[in-house]
């Protein structure tokens, strides 16, 4: 089986190489470190908290569906029924409880290919009610909910990761958690509890985020504010863009690798009625991929790529009004819109492989792009899991760099990059493509690979540089199951003035 195969051969080889490498470093004057506190955010889960005005669009319960698929990745610690200015007088608990009823069905066979799948009836005891009313109309004195609760009481737990707030509706369940917080907490607490915080909130879908960014000044949100979702990074989950191949948000693919004959969760999986999925990208940067990195919004990853600064919002513009009502302006820097020029992978029948294209998409939106097909295969293997055998499912590769994640070199030196001990559960052969993501760093110009950009290892010419700049190198490594499935390495390098 492929589970109990030893990797003691490989780990040899891998420490051989690594080594070898560290060498060339040496010889060559260059410095690594590896960063452990980095490290530790890519191994462990995340806590999370979703607020969804489930019912109020399909995608909602599509994207329900996805996470329970990552449960086993996501420590899930409340799922609350809220609402939003599309359902402003109900919640629906109801729906969350039976969407779990069918992950129950499921969940014996997803333990086959993970154990950390938690059991449903552990589920269901996070699932909770915000009140049924709407905005800060469900704020204040006496407007505590049992979700509210659960978030104060999740936010006390002893526990030094921070809690993510995962928001696909309405915010004011989390808004009355925080001002029951700022009511009862000395100041020295309510700073305490609101830095243990991450809110990734998708758009505003009620007036409470604007009040609660911009009474917790300090509080770590990433948004794309006002209800404009046609100016939101989120929106590139679903959006149909030239360039690039749009085929698995198709409703083809989602019919052929999702809904039909993938057992009771697939069938859950409703059609897309205004946009598929467009809660997801919440959550997916909490997912360990290699890529992620939570508290690095700017870095980039599953779920897009996000700056600090204040947005100037056309308070003006109807399309940015949240229930036909104009939107303040941002009063402090949130985590928001930025943009990527992405060069998309070209794949070739003859020759190199694969390598990337010369012509760049440029948006905001071209942060989910560029991973988009990785996260759709994704969720289509993960579908499989829950019901095929280990044996007959396709599992991600595992990426193993040959250095640590933060080296330095000096301008106009020459340096390597490796992943050589990467290998595949599923004895898959492997696809790679190095890459220098220029926004996630501080050099902004594209360094160019040397050579060829597909191979297990890669090596780079440091650029000119007068002040000390970082350079983000991403080794995507993909595997040649079915679906393909990715996942990723991702190496710092900083660059030193001669």
């Amino acid at each position: 089986m492929h589970a109990n195969r030893s990797n003691c051969p490989r780990q040899t080889m891998q420490l051989g190489m690594a080594l070898g490498l560290l060498a060339v470093f040496a010889a060559a004057g260059i410095c690594s470190a590896a960063s452990d506190a980095d490290t530790t955010v890519q191994q462990r889960r995340h806590r999370v908290i979703v607020l969804t005005d489930i019912e109020a669009d399909p995608d909602d319960t599509q994207s329900m569906i996805r996470l329970l698929l990552y449960s086993n990745e996501i420590e899930l610690e409340g799922l609350v029924a809220t609402t939003s200015t599309w359902k402003r007088s109900s919640v629906a608990p109801g729906s969350i409880h039976a969407l779990l009823q069918v992950y129950a069905a499921v969940q014996p066979n997803l333990v086959k290919h993970d154990p950390g799948y938690p059991r449903a009836e552990v589920l269901q005891a996070l699932v909770k009610s915000g009140r049924p009313e709407y905005g800060m109309s469900g704020v204040g004195e006496g407007k505590d909910s049992e979700g509210s609760d659960w978030i104060v009481k999740a936010l006390e737990r002893k526990d030094k990761r921070p809690l993510w707030i995962s928001i696909w509706g309405g915010a004011n369940t989390l808004a009355q958690a925080l001002y029951t917080i700022r009511a009862t907490r000395s100041p020295e607490d309510v700073d305490r509890l609101v830095a243990g915080l991450r809110v990734y909130s998708i758009s505003d879908q009620d007036d409470s985020g604007p009040w609660i960014r911009r009474e917790f000044p300090e509080l770590f949100y990433i948004v794309s504010p006002g209800g404009d979702y046609g100016s939101a990074t989120w929106t590139g989950v679903n959006t149909v863009v030239d360039g690039i191949d749009n085929t698995t948000i198709s409703n083809a693919w989602l019919a052929e690798h999702i809904q039909q004959g993938h057992g009771p969760l697939g069938a859950a999986y409703p059609d897309v009625a205004w946009g598929m999925e467009g809660d997801t990208p919440s959550y997916l940067g909490l997912i360990p991929n290699g890529l992620n990195y939570p508290d690095h919004p700017d870095w980039g990853g599953w779920g897009g790529r996000y700056e600090l600064y204040r947005p100037d919002v056309p308070i003006a513009n109807p399309a940015t009004f949240i229930g036909g009502v104009p939107i303040p302006q941002e009063s402090r820097p949130i985590w928001t819109n930025a943009v990527d020029r992405y060069f998309p992978l070209t794949r070739a029948t003859y020759g190199r492989a694969t390598h990337l294209s010369d012509t760049a998409i440029e948006d905001y939106k071209a942060t989910l792009w560029r991973w988009r097909d990785d996260f759709q295969n994704d969720f289509a293997a993960r579908m499989d899991w829950t019901v095929e055998s280990y044996e007959d499912a396709n599992h991600p590769p595992v990426v193993v760099l040959d250095q640590p994640a933060d080296v330095t070199v000096r301008s106009g030196a020459g340096f390597g990059l490796g992943a050589h001990g990467s290998y595949d559960p599923d004895g898959d052969s492997l696809s790679f493509v190095w890459f220098h993501y220029p926004e996630a760093g501080t050099y902004p110009e594209r360094v160019k690979v040397d050579g060829a950009e597909n191979a297990r290892g890669a090596f780079v010419t440091a650029p000119d540089v007068q002040e000390p700049k970082t350079l983000h190198f991403i080794v995507r490594v993909t595997d040649k199951g079915s679906p393909p499935l990715s996942r990723y390495g991702r190496v710092v390098v900083t660059v030193l003035p001669p």
